[in-house]
């Protein structure tokens, strides 16, 4: 699963997801107390490590975003009327403590950013215009922080080294365009109908075909590096006009239709029917081991055979399916307690306790999860094939809101400031 979207530095979500299978009082006291006896026992094992913690400057307001070249701080607006976006470097192994600045550059006066990462030489920001509140990304300079330009749309890596921009469609007309990294040059443009929700496919920096379902049922399949239309197919009988929900998995193409009581899967890029399986309340899909992962508006999950549309098992829910890793699944109960499934048989492996997820710039990165001790933070690494959570450090006086690329870790601190660590490991 990918979705690399670390945001600003904020407080841990206050509400998980509703419902779980209430699990037995004694076991939840003997899981409780065996971790805290590991905690006292790692205490107790060894002398505690000199931790070094570089600040980062941020003013009240500003938003920290790491990434893999250091950390990007969005100002908020001064008195006098001025923003900035300031880039630091990661601290050296030679003085852990000190975070230097690298350039600084001038940003609008409004408008909020919601993400900002750094890739192939360039810095790019994506936040919300201040003149219709949609959502356009602005490319800099990584090296010098020069603004290079700045298109309405979400930036996605080409296979060929372009960049596609998704239009943020809320309301009113919207397009796909590509465009030359450097400059910004649009190189071709494919207009989106209303409604509609353009699926990529290939790996997250290398896709090479767009898919779009227009309103009349067709679906369309672009090739990225030229825009070409390669195959458009009817999928809706007749010349009815109706909304269908389409999503991209591995090298399938599967539709919603409406009514939403069935999954209809067709291959790529030729758009050849495959199967038609019985799963309703289709939300998003994804996938587990060998199987497809659907997953339901109700919460539960459906494990089909990608090749014949079989529903290998089924999960009525509540707990919540969160990440993929090899033949594992990381799910989640209201109680935001995590737990280790087989995505063969969907069978519980082992349970975690309870964690909130670290945001991560890579996202084939460990896992991990962090919870309060006290004023403390705990810091562990969550092994979904050995099934167990290893912890790597206690932080003093961290609030939360932590983004990892490990073994860096930045985190906002109790004093309002923000942090940089690096994890024992």
């Amino acid at each position: 699963m990918s979705i690399i979207e670390l945001g600003e530095v904020r407080d841990e979500p206050e509400s998980p997801p509703p419902g779980r299978r209430p699990r037995a009082a004694d076991r939840r006291l003997r899981v409780g107390a065996v971790l805290l006896l590991a905690l006292v026992v790692l205490a107790a094992a060894a002398p505690v490590p000199r931790r070094t913690v570089a600040s980062v400057p941020t003013a009240p307001g500003a938003s920290a975003y790491l990434t893999e070249a250091g950390v990007v701080v969005v100002d908020a607006t001064t008195p006098t009327g001025d923003r900035y976006l300031s880039a630091y470097a990661l601290p050296t192994a030679d003085d852990e403590s000190v975070v230097r600045r690298r350039w600084r550059t001038p940003l609008a006066r409004t408008g909020d950013y919601l993400v900002v990462w750094a890739r192939r030489g360039l810095l790019l920001a994506v936040g919300a215009s201040s003149t219709n509140s949609t959502l356009e990304t602005t490319a800099f300079d990584a090296g010098t922080g020069r603004q290079l330009w700045r298109h309405p749309g979400i930036a996605r890596w080409t296979a060929d080294g372009g960049l596609l921009l998704l239009d943020d469609m809320t309301e009113g007309s919207a397009a796909v365009r590509k465009v030359t990294p450097d400059t910004g040059a649009v190189q071709w443009t494919v207009s989106v109908p209303i409604a509609g929700s353009p699926e990529l496919h290939g790996p997250p920096e290398r896709v090479d075909q767009l898919v779009l379902v227009q309103p009349t049922g067709e679906v369309q399949v672009y090739d990225t590096a030229s825009g070409r239309l390669l195959r458009g197919v009817d999928t809706l009988a007749g010349a009815r006009s109706a909304f269908q929900r389409v999503q991209v998995v591995g090298d399938l193409v599967l539709l919603v239709p409406p009514g939403s009581t069935e999954l209809v899967a067709y291959g790529l890029p030729g758009l050849d029917p495959v199967w038609t399986s019985p799963v309703p309340l289709v939300s998003w899909a994804t996938t587990c081991g060998e199987l497809l992962c659907a997953v339901q508006q109700t919460g539960g999950v459906q494990a089909v055979d990608p090749a014949t549309g079989t529903v290998r098992w089924a999960d009525p829910g509540p707990d919540m399916l969160v990440d993929v890793r090899g033949d594992r699944l990381l799910v989640t109960g209201p109680d935001q307690r995590y737990a280790v499934r087989d995505a063969a048989t969907g069978q519980e492996r082992t349970e975690l306790g309870e964690w909130q997820m670290v945001g991560q710039v890579r996202p084939g990165d460990a896992l991990l999860g962090v919870r309060t001790a006290g004023s403390d933070l705990v810091v562990a690494a969550l092994d979904l094939g050995a099934g167990g959570a290893r912890i790597l450090d206690v932080l003093p006086d961290v609030a939360g809101g932590c983004q990892a690329a490990l073994p860096v870790l930045l985190c906002r601190r109790v004093d309002g400031s923000t942090g940089l660590w690096r994890l024992s490991r």
